[in-house]
């Protein structure tokens, strides 16, 4: 029989790192959740944009069980048939030729990041390993990564860092140009900043990137991780800018609450991970690859697409207006359903209060640091459910601000 555990154990048996909210979910269907107490709740996280099609979506459900019926696991000296139908489809709908799976977001970028030197090193000698990103970007815990993102509360105290890597702000052609070089390896973008306010590119800094890369043959590298499986809008954002990466990584959306991580790439690219270079002992695994196919499936429709850009409206549409009302946002941005709301002055810092204020009326919402209340549930949440999640919010809105 099951042990009973409360949120009081997570104190008693796990690493602090994590400080979980008061309650534990412990079902789920659609965009609803209900925890131990029974109590309900409108999911517009999305397990922080993760749950692509919602919890239990039944397409998923039969996707996993039928998999895990036949094989869970095989070395990577073996492939199977659920990577390779995944691989297949993720080339056929993207700019990509190559795809190599792993389990997370950060492995795909620190897959990204080797590939991106391995190839300028090859191609252009000992010299060429630099790397620029932005900061305020986010692109992973492990320590590569963690470096490569532009923000040092998360790098600070873990000793020296990898070198070679330079920052520089975001939506600033000017300050790339100051910046790239012909020791350049890659530049790395995120087309919507996530973990650092949800700030989309502006379409003519993306282009100058795209330029500034070709001019100095550096890899443009683009983390969807956050933004890409429709979350925009189209299949990747990268579509809706009409810039065509070397690399991009993939993860959160991809296996709708499975861990699963990819990144896609043009064959030559590819070629400079040889047998031997790069590798993962689940990456490719049968059970996430089925379930991904299964989300792929859904997603990667008209239907499903169109219906992303008028959720997004309908959102934003109500935020905007509860901003009139109240003055609590000084702006609402973003894509598809990734949304962030922009807290106005006098309400700067509060944005876990506004997230804890919520879930005490029953509706799941992020932060998207100190200042940007963020929103990114399924893909496919009804209309009913968004109303709803936004009532609630309202209420959470000004129960906080007093009105």
């Amino acid at each position: 029989m099951p042990q009973t555990v409360t949120r009081a154990d997570f104190d008693q048996v796990m690493v602090p790192n994590y400080a979980p909210a008061d309650y534990i979910p412990v079902r789920g269907a659609g965009s609803r959740l209900w925890d131990q107490a029974g109590r309900e709740y409108v999911d517009l996280a999305g397990g922080i944009a993760v749950n692509a099609l919602g919890h239990a979506h039944p397409g998923l459900v039969a996707a996993l069980t039928e998999q895990a019926g036949k094989v869970w696991h095989v070395s990577n000296s073996l492939t199977n048939e659920p990577a390779l139908r995944l691989a297949r489809k993720l080339v056929d709908a993207t700019f990509a030729e190559r795809v190599f799976f792993c389990n997370s977001g950060a492995e795909a970028n620190e897959a990204a990041f080797k590939l991106a030197r391995k190839f300028a090193i090859d191609t252009g000698g000992a010299d060429k390993y630099e790397i620029i990103a932005t900061t305020n970007s986010f692109h992973g815990r492990t320590f590569f990564t963690v470096t490569v993102g532009g923000q040092p509360k998360y790098s600070d105290g873990f000793g020296p860092r990898p070198t070679g890597i330079r920052h520089i702000p975001y939506n600033d052609l000017d300050a790339l140009k100051a910046a790239i070089s012909d020791k350049t390896a890659a530049v790395i973008i995120e087309p919507v900043q996530g973990e650092g306010g949800v700030l989309p590119a502006d379409a003519a800094y993306l282009r100058g990137v795209r330029a500034l890369c070709d001019q100095h043959k550096a890899l443009l590298v683009l983390d969807e991780v956050q933004t890409g499986m429709g979350r925009s809008g189209s299949l990747f954002a990268y579509m809706e800018y009409g810039v065509t990466p070397d690399i991009l990584t993939s993860a959160k959306s991809l296996g709708g609450g499975f861990p699963i991580g990819a990144m896609l790439t043009t064959a030559d690219i590819a070629s400079h991970f040889g047998v031997g270079t790069h590798g993962s002992t689940y990456g490719g695994n049968p059970l996430a690859c089925a379930v991904a196919e299964a989300v792929l499936d859904v997603v990667n429709t008209p239907e499903t697409l169109a219906g992303i850009r008028a959720k997004h409206a309908r959102i934003v549409a109500r935020l905007q207006a509860l901003a009139s009302e109240t003055g609590v946002f000084a702006t609402v941005r973003g894509m598809g359903l990734l949304i962030g709301a922009e807290l106005a002055e006098p309400f700067k810092g509060k944005a876990k209060d506004f997230m804890t204020a919520a879930a005490r009326e029953g509706v799941m919402v992020l932060q998207a640091g100190p200042d940007v209340v963020r929103f990114a549930p399924s893909l496919i949440i009804p209309d009913a459910d968004i109303d709803e999640g936004l009532n609630r919010f309202e209420r959470a809105v000004r129960a906080v601000i007093g009105q």
